[in-house]
């Protein structure tokens, strides 16, 4: 695990310090309150004109700590403008002020007279000058603080006892000083001071802090690491030092890391041992249970397996160590015992003879049980199957020219599998272990199918099918496991759409922005090729009844999904412009749009790319209106500017539709720009709205066929500040 923080301590003496005293707070939601204390309160001195040379926010699990360096002891002396009602409604018809100007003055602390007329957007209004008198920082501070402190967002709030403030823990005490000075503030009956207080065990009475500058140095006479990149480096040091001297190393998890910090204000780590007996349990279940269950970091032996050791992390320092290994290490043994037992009484059944249970367990209460979705899975990877085009000899994609062959058409063996995994994917929700360890659904299931004598290929797509299972995981390695992903991501958003649970603002309660998600990544990384409007379909069509709402359910489910191809090919890097232009021309195959979009960001600053946005740009301004459904009349041509035009166009459409078919999206874009010329000439030499309403729909048909040449590939009309086109 790298360091990748380091500690953040002012350059020169503290002249400002505010810390909230709390209850104990989540671990995980500490990180994003401290920098969104951080980003507020810089804003604070800027707002405040109070300037601030340096501003740090730290967190412990009882503590929020905003510090700033540089701050001024008051407020520049200024003048200020401020805008009033327009000047008709400011002064009656002889003149004098109306009850707008006389509230608008009394407001600034004028009189009516002082009022000056100026021009201003819009007209002429009113404007008051004053003279406003710079004020201490405390006074200032104190009036601002609380507006800070109630403007931090947290996952989850709450009110206690009769208090009216919502916040993340009950507020225990306030500090806040200016230099020397007590800044004043009371926030839901608790007043600031100059006491904080140390560690809850180890320095559990008040200390008095004298000035800002002093604030670092007393807390940590409490026993209390205030910074927690601080804390962080002296967790890793220790644990480096620990397994070191045991011969091992930790299994590398910076989220864990992250979490153990803010739970914590005083770090000391230590190794515990467990019976090596448990080793022969599956190594998931160890590291789920001593991670997730008891924040413990497993660790490895020399050559890389699981050793019967663990890391945690005490709040706390050396005093009585070996008592609070003692207790871990009982803990965690009765942890694993239990673990063990549920493995072993699940090994009694095989996978399939638990696949009937799943009708006694609910998946959604207006969506069947999970036997259900079982069944809409067996069908859906076999569409997904009879769908996809299967990867070219050679391992590109089947296009144009040679036969397309569907995965079901190129690996019949695939089948089986798909449809086997598809069969057990679930089975494992009933077993007794991940019951009680959920985390572990569909690893289990793969270790279970091994364990039952089905095939490896089964076994593995069963243990990738929640894959990706969050931003930045990997998808499915197997074909059979990017099968069976598709087939319950995309039952799950259907059957939720298709009954109306669609997500909104932050409520996503289901989880479906992250199955869109994984859609989406596993049909841009799969080496086959899935239309995601068949997928869609397919998934609709196997709910039935059970989808109330299919037909609005369905264009928000596609919309939903043109959303999360375009956040996936921004995170590539590619302009918003150029995301929006290659998904106006479709998103069908997510895919395809990418390659239409990387080929659009290499040609699009090109010299010669001016030449194909001026001559679409130009015919698609008028094929808008071309009537529908008619082709071209060359016999209509009433000039040879038209002729040049049509011919022109049938020879770079040929070659553009051969390149198009061969994935060439760059040529096709760059030969686009052959047509500059003939359109140049059309419109130097023809006019399009003629009387002639014959003559008119054939010209604007032919405009037509001219500017959806370049739609195949992007909507150039999408793109911002295009390069200028020649003259």
């Amino acid at each position: 695990m790298a360091e990748n923080n380091v500690r953040r301590v002012p350059s020169g003496p503290a002249d400002f310090v505010f810390e909230v005293g709390t209850e104990e707070m989540p671990a995980r939601f500490l990180p994003a309150a401290v920098e969104q204390l951080e980003t507020r309160g810089r804003a604070l001195f800027d707002e405040t004109l109070l300037g601030a040379h340096e501003v740090f926010a730290y967190a412990t699990p009882r503590r929020l700590v905003l510090l700033a360096t540089g701050v001024a002891g008051r407020q520049a002396d200024r003048e200020v403008e401020a805008k009033g009602p327009a000047k008709k409604a400011a002064f009656d018809p002889e003149g004098r002020p109306t009850r707008a100007a006389e509230g608008f003055a009394r407001s600034q602390g004028v009189t009516p007279a002082d009022l000056v007329v100026k021009a201003a957007s819009g007209g002429e209004y009113v404007f008051a000058h004053r003279h406003v008198t710079g004020r201490a920082a405390e006074d200032v501070l104190g009036e601002a603080l609380t507006g800070l402190l109630t403007s931090l967002e947290w996952p989850k709030l709450m009110r206690w006892g009769d208090h009216d403030l919502r916040f993340v823990r009950p507020i225990k005490w306030l500090l806040a000083l200016y230099r020397g000075t007590v800044v004043q503030l009371s926030i839901d009956g608790v007043t600031s001071g100059r006491e904080t207080f140390g560690h809850r065990f180890l320095h559990p009475g008040a200390l008095s802090v004298a000035t800002a500058a002093d604030y670092l140095p007393v807390v940590r006479l409490g026993q209390v690491i205030v910074d927690p990149a601080e804390r962080r480096a002296q967790i890793l040091s220790q644990i480096r030092a620990v397994t070191a001297k045991a011969g091992g190393r930790v299994v590398e998890d910076p989220d864990l890391l992250t979490e153990v910090t803010f739970l914590v204000e005083y770090p000391t780590v230590l190794l515990g041992r467990f019976a090596p007996e448990y080793l022969q349990l599956p190594a998931d279940v160890l590291v789920t249970t001593m991670k997730r269950h008891q924040r413990y970091f497993p660790v490895l032996d020399d050559q890389g397996h699981l050793a019967p050791l663990f890391i945690t992390v005490r709040n706390g320092d050396d005093f009585a160590l070996d008592v609070v290994r003692t207790g871990n290490e009982k803990v965690l043994r009765a942890r694993l015992a239990d673990a063990k037992f549920f493995y072993d009484d699940d090994l009694r059944r095989t996978l399939a003879d638990r696949v009937t249970e799943l009708d006694g367990v609910a998946f959604q209460e207006r969506l069947g049980t999970m036997g259900d979705k079982t069944r809409r899975l067996e069908a859906l990877v076999t569409d997904i199957l009879r769908l996809a085009q299967a990867p070219a000899q050679g391992g590109k994609e089947a296009r144009g020219g040679g036969a397309v062959r569907t995965l079901s058409e190129a690996d019949p063996r695939l089948v089986e599998t798909a449809r086997r995994a598809a069969h057990l994917a679930k089975a494992d929700l009933v077993t007794n272990l991940v019951k009680e360890f959920t985390e572990l659904q569909g690893r289990m299931g793969q270790v279970y199918a091994e364990k039952s004598g089905e095939s490896p290929d089964v076994a593995r797509a069963i243990g990738e099918q929640y894959r990706p299972a969050f931003a930045g995981d990997e998808v499915p390695a197997t074909t059979a496991g990017k099968v069976l992903a598709l087939a319950d991501k995309t039952d799950t958003l259907a059957a939720a759409f298709g009954i109306g649970l669609v997500p909104t603002g932050s409520q996503d309660p289901y989880g479906l922005r992250r199955a869109a998600q994984g859609v989406v990544a596993i049909l841009l990384a799969a080496d086959f090729r899935l239309s995601l409007g068949q997928l869609v379909d397919r998934a609709f069509s196997h709910l039935g009844q059970m989808a109330t709402k299919a037909a609005e359910g369905r264009e928000a489910l596609m919309d939903f999904l043109r959303g999360r191809v375009a956040n996936a090919m921004a995170e590539t890097g590619l302009r918003y412009d150029v995301v929006e232009a290659t998904l106006a021309a479709g998103f069908d195959d997510p895919a395809g749009a990418g390659e239409r979009a990387r080929a659009l960001a290499v040609v699009r600053d090109e010299e010669a790319f001016a030449d194909v946005v001026t001559a679409f740009t130009r015919a698609a301004n008028l094929a808008g209106k071309a009537p529908a459904g008619r082709p071209v009349d060359p016999a209509l041509f009433e000039h040879d500017a038209e002729s040049r035009l049509l011919e022109a166009y049938q020879a770079v459409a040929a070659e553009a539709l051969a390149m198009e078919k061969e994935g060439r999206y760059t040529d096709f874009l760059r030969s686009l720009s052959k047509l500059r010329p003939a359109v140049d000439a059309f419109f130097e030499a023809v006019m399009v709205m003629v009387d002639d309403r014959r003559v008119r729909e054939n010209r604007l048909n032919l405009l037509r066929s001219v500017s959806g040449l370049a739609t195949r590939v992007a909507d150039l009309s999408k793109l911002v500040a295009a390069p200028s086109a020649k003259a």
